[in-house]
């Protein structure tokens, strides 16, 4: 582990940084108990203090977590690949929001990605997975639905079709488009939309997976890709009008 520390950046980001590469190089195994805050003062030559924040911002990565007790200390997490979806979200929503992504761009990469998992999904997917599609179908068509509401069980279908494709590595890169860049694209075209057009593309979606029809189910979702450009773009000329 680099125990050398730069005076020109922060202690504490350089000793989480340490750990960090230790631990994902494999230095320091899952499970692995970490030296005592003493040992990493001397071994870092800083105060505990330092010491203890770096700790704080591994803990806040679901790198490490701390047991109390004799036994107790800090100990390397075993990191899962849900466990890293809010921190991809957020990135995400950063990314897009601080960078003025444009909404044809957005929605390109969106259904790129999802049509990715589309034929995977419609081979893999379980009786769960289709039951929260067809579940969140129904409530999509409830007409005392809230637009957040709408939103929400969106998100929630095109979740369970990423999830369907049983490849941990997409649902995890799905996260920032399906749970970032969908409700985003939703606060856009939420006014033009219309309910029905778009439940009946799910259920087509739904439909295609249920048949184990990869090619059908990545025409729906290109239709339903068409359709979220169309309402972009016809929020767009009522603004300019």
């Amino acid at each position: 582990m680099k125990t050398e520390l730069e005076t020109s950046r922060e202690l504490s980001v350089q000793i989480a940084e340490a750990i960090r590469d230790a631990i994902v190089s494999g230095t320091l195994i899952v499970d692995e108990r970490l030296p005592s805050e003493a040992e990493l003062a001397e071994k870092f030559n800083v105060s505990r203090p330092t010491v203890r924040e770096a700790l704080k911002r591994l803990a806040a990565q679901n790198l490490i977590r701390t047991q109390r007790g004799a036994t107790g200390g800090a100990f390397v997490n075993r990191l899962r690949f849900e466990d890293a979806y809010g921190q991809q979200i957020t990135t995400s929503t950063l990314l897009l929001s601080m960078n003025a992504v444009d909404f044809e761009t957005a929605c390109e990469a969106r259904y790129a990605l999802e049509r990715a998992c589309a034929p995977l999904s419609a081979k893999r997917r379980t009786g769960d997975h289709l039951a929260t599609m067809r579940a969140e179908i129904h409530r999509q068509g409830q007409p005392g639905l809230s637009d957040e509401g709408f939103c929400a069980s969106d998100v929630a279908f095109h979740r369970a079709l990423v999830d369907g494709a049983g490849n941990p590595v997409l649902s995890y890169q799905l996260a920032g488009a399906i749970e970032a860049i969908e409700p985003l694209m939703n606060m856009i075209t939420f006014s033009a939309r219309s309910r029905e057009q778009i439940v009946a593309l799910h259920t087509r979606i739904a439909d295609a997976i249920e048949a184990g029809d990869g090619a059908k189910a990545d025409a729906a979702l290109q239709a339903l890709a068409a359709y979220t450009v169309e309402l972009a773009r016809d929020v767009a000329a009522r603004k300019g009008g």
